[in-house]
């Protein structure tokens, strides 16, 4: 199973499937507390959502003060859209919040218990099995795709000729998280010579292209076509933007399904080049 096999579209909105069952769990915990706290009388469940909510903010905040240089603004830090967290510390948080209400309020310790443990049985339960299935991600796919001067490529002769890794970008004119983002990948295209760049148009035709290319004044290098969308089907792409980062074996390092940010990007080309150190 792929990566981008764990996700969901919801009209033109992409949720991976991790998410949607951890926000399962935190349902399930929730309901358990609620009944628990009913029968003992005590706020049970409000302290459970405080501590998932302080969980939430100390990842960001976390994620945000990682990389504090790549936000321009501080407006910046709460534009979550970029899926930018630290979920180790956001863990850590929560449960040291947990930890201290049950110390001082001891009557509240067994249906918080309770129902922390009913949430990470069902995390278990179904995240559990889809993180055993997805232990390498696939290798890159050998899809004919199409030049702007309209001759053949696949991008696994990219990688073999330029044996460095590759970051992907699947990518319309019509989509406007698409067009937000690609300044940002422009720019990391001419700042990192160790990484090749590719930027994959879905099913657009080449004056769409190219007059969307002139409008916003970008100069792309390894920009080709997909006219049939075949290789974000073949990759398990559900929704656009879609960024893909491989090895340079080919091989799937990391994955972003929504608009990337100048941090959500410096921290996947991070994985990317701690997966080709040796």
């Amino acid at each position: 199973m792929s990566p981008l096999d764990r996700s969901l579209a919801i009209g033109p909105l992409v949720l991976p499937l991790d998410l949607l069952l951890l926000m399962l769990a935190c349902a399930v915990a929730l309901g358990v507390a609620t009944r628990l706290g009913r029968r003992r009388q005590v706020a049970a469940a409000d302290h459970l959502f405080n501590g998932l909510l302080l969980a939430m903010i100390t990842a960001r905040l976390a994620f945000v003060l990682r990389y504090r240089d790549s936000y321009a603004s501080f407006l910046g830090w709460f534009d979550i859209r970029d899926g930018g967290f630290e979920p180790l510390a956001g863990v850590a948080a929560g449960l040291g919040y947990w930890a201290w209400r049950s110390w001082r309020h001891s009557v509240e310790r067994r249906p918080l218990a309770v129902a922390l443990l009913a949430g990470l049985m069902t995390w278990s339960l179904t995240a559990g099995p889809l993180t055993l299935i997805v232990e390498r991600g696939p290798m890159l796919p050998d899809t004919p795709l199409t030049r702007l001067d309209g001759s053949r490529v696949s991008l696994p002769e990219l990688v073999h000729d330029d044996a460095r890794p590759l970051v992907v970008n699947l990518w319309a004119s019509w989509c406007p998280p698409c067009r937000r983002e690609m300044p940002l990948l422009a720019q990391a295209q001419q700042r990192n010579d160790e990484v090749t760049f590719v930027f994959l148009n879905q099913g657009e035709s080449l004056a769409t292209i190219n007059g969307f290319l002139q409008r916003e004044s970008l100069t792309l290098d390894h920009l080709y076509r997909d006219p049939h969308r075949a290789f974000g089907k073949t990759v398990g792409a559900v929704g656009i933007p879609t960024t893909l980062y491989y090895d340079a074996s080919g091989q799937l390092v990391d994955t972003h399904l929504v608009e990337s940010s100048r941090a959500t990007l410096s921290r996947s080309l991070e994985r990317l080049r701690r997966a080709a150190s040796p």
